[in-house]
């Protein structure tokens, strides 16, 4: 299931199975919320842009089109024609997100739909019914993620109940695997480390997760406002407790330096929409650092976005015809962006990878963890 090939300080470099392929870690997942990349990206796309692994949204997509219409297409990996492996997330997050609309239990937690306002339950069973319909490959446990700072013993109680949750996730997960039509017997679940910005509470909560013998473990609540350093020395403390021969995944997370940095820290999955998002209203990355594509300066500009780039962008345009686009509002413009910012997050992690496997990741870290955060100089 996941195979640790070498290590350079606490870097690691692995490999994951699951029962749609391998991916090769550290690996960022791409981030399809509703079983699409926003921007006008498909499934087909993501081969062509070096994806290993895609991430939906449950939440999302247990509202429309619902679970079980996608259960009833045979699973999300048809549905949207992706035959590589997903993870899909708990909903907890987007409960998080909806603070003013839910109310949060033992049983779960009772929310205002986005969409229409309706109320909906979900709690630790029914977020393993709609994550086992879906049929990814890796389910994330339910959890409750709190505000950056929280105090202390509302931390402390979430903590508590969060792990009540995922033991009940892990009883249930293990029931709908042995049943029979299940969609995906093979799905493997993650449990999700919390406590918020407390090291003392992020030690306790991953030392008794850890006993639950999950298939791998994530570090969640982070990158949720807290200061950058903040989230670092929370993995600091946190990863010498999280097993070794399971895959360690940071949640939301990040920026390109951030990656590097957590790389270095012992982490191996990675996902945030910020390269989708980003693309989106122009910021595009390449190894000088970034760029807004719509400033006057690429009015003219023959160049590719990055020279060194060859994703479907850089390979048929110009700088300055991207900036047309982005001015003359055309869709065209957001889909190249965020192929050119995938191509590139997932051209990262494979640098990342060759570096950990010569054996000079941490010359690689000094080199670019600021730089890529950085706008290009030119």
């Amino acid at each position: 299931m996941f195979e640790l090939l070498r290590t350079q300080g606490r870097a690691r470099r692995g490999v994951f199975t699951c029962p749609h392929g391998t991916a090769q870690t550290p690996v960022f997942m791409n981030v399809g919320t509703q079983g699409a990349i926003k921007g006008a990206v498909s499934a087909p796309d993501l081969v062509e842009l070096g994806c290993q692994i895609e991430l939906s949204n449950t939440y999302h997509l247990h509202l429309r089109p619902g679970d079980e219409t996608v259960r009833r297409m045979g699973g999300l990996h048809r549905f949207m024609n992706w035959n590589g492996p997903i993870l899909t997330d708990s909903g907890g997050f987007q409960v998080f997100s909806l603070a003013s609309l839910r109310d949060i239990r033992e049983e779960g937690v009772t929310f205002a739909s986005h969409i229409d306002g309706r109320r909906v339950f979900m709690g630790p069973e029914e977020s393993m019914a709609i994550q086992s319909n879906l049929g990814s490959d890796v389910a994330m446990a339910f959890d409750e993620c709190v505000e950056n700072p929280s105090p202390y013993e509302y931390v402390k109680a979430s903590c508590e109940r969060t792990l009540r949750w995922l033991e009940r996730c892990k009883a249930e997960h293990d029931r709908l695997n042995a049943q029979p039509g299940c969609v995906n017997p093979g799905q493997q679940l993650f449990g999700i480390n919390q406590g918020g910005t407390y090291p003392d509470l992020r030690v306790w909560h991953m030392k008794e997760i850890a006993k639950l013998g999950c298939d791998g473990y994530a570090i969640g609540g982070l990158a949720v406002g807290e200061p950058t350093q903040t989230m670092y020395d929370i993995i600091d403390a946190v990863e010498p407790f999280m097993p070794a021969d399971k895959p360690r995944y940071l949640m939301g997370v990040g920026t390109p330096g951030n990656i590097i940095e957590g790389v270095w820290r012992g982490v191996d999955f990675f996902d945030c929409v910020m390269p989708a998002r980003n693309a989106r209203h122009g910021k595009l990355y390449t190894w000088g650092g970034w760029i807004n594509i719509k400033n006057e300066c690429y009015k003219t500009d023959e160049r590719p976005i990055d020279p060194d780039c060859q994703c479907p962008a850089c390979r048929n345009f110009s700088r300055a015809y991207l900036r047309h686009l982005f001015v003359a509002g055309e869709m065209l413009a957001m889909r190249l962006a965020v192929q050119h910012n995938l191509w590139f997050y997932n051209t990262l992690m494979a640098r990342i990878r060759q570096a950990l496997d010569e054996g000079d990741y941490d010359a690689f870290r000094q080199e670019y963890a600021q730089k890529l955060d950085g706008r290009l100089e030119e």
